[in-house]
């Protein structure tokens, strides 16, 4: 059987703990007991865990053996805020499927309101983003970064870096990435509802992004980040 990850709040040597609201999930909803065993993630690594204490505000593990775990291709996911409840299921999503970073970015055509609002949404993000990294098995959540304009947005550091775009129909999104060496960090913008601007558009190219497309459909934006995700997992 296989056994639940949880991700580490506290590690110290051979010893870690979950803490919190976490502790309390695994305490009071999952009824946990000392001498249970769970894979607990520390450092980027996983090693088999055994209770050794419980309350309600924390877990003590004693960690023991080293488990096996399977590399990622490292993703930076850029992705314009929309509408939260759908972009939260996108974060969840795209947790899921591995993206190292997801950075916020405030479009053109991000809402104002939403936009006022996001980045007092941070923490609840990356309260998500741990739970879905937990539950795909992940050694560490996605980074989630402060959102960031247009400006900032077009300099984000990566080896292959392509702009998902409503007007380009040459590119797919899988040559884009086919042409570029395996394990070489990549990263993917997805535009807001409406799409990225043309102006936009100017900022990222001329910054050396490349304009892909995900096929001849207009995609909802949580839809394009999950679908853009998957076939770059595919292909690295």
């Amino acid at each position: 059987m296989t056994r639940r990850r949880w991700i580490a709040d506290d590690v110290h040597e051979n010893r870690a703990a979950l803490t919190g609201a976490h502790a309390q999930h695994l305490a009071q909803v999952l009824r946990a007991r000392v001498g249970q065993e769970f894979d607990i993630a520390v450092s980027g690594g996983v090693r088999r865990g055994r209770i050794l204490s419980i309350s309600d505000s924390r877990v003590e593990f004693e960690l023991g053996e080293d488990v096996p775990t399977a590399a990622l291709p490292e993703m930076t996911l850029l992705l314009a805020v929309f509408k939260f409840d759908r972009m939260e299921w996108a974060i969840e999503k795209c947790t899921e499927l591995g993206v190292s970073r997801i950075v916020p970015v405030i479009a053109r055509r991000t809402d104002a309101h939403l936009a006022a609002a996001a980045p007092k949404r941070a923490e609840r993000w990356q309260r998500l983003a741990r739970q879905a990294a937990e539950q795909a098995r992940r050694t560490l959540p996605p980074e989630i970064s402060s959102p960031v304009k247009i400006k900032d947005a077009v300099q984000t550091p990566a080896e292959v870096r392509i702009l998902l775009a409503e007007h380009e129909q040459q590119v797919s999104l899988a040559d884009a990435l086919a042409f570029h060496p395996a394990g070489q960090p990549v990263a993917l913008a997805v535009g807001p509802e409406g799409g990225w601007t043309h102006d936009e558009v100017t900022a990222f190219t001329a910054a050396g992004w490349i304009a892909a497309t995900l096929g001849p459909t207009i995609l909802r934006a949580e839809t394009a980040a999950i679908a853009a995700l998957a076939v770059a997992q595919s292909v690295l």
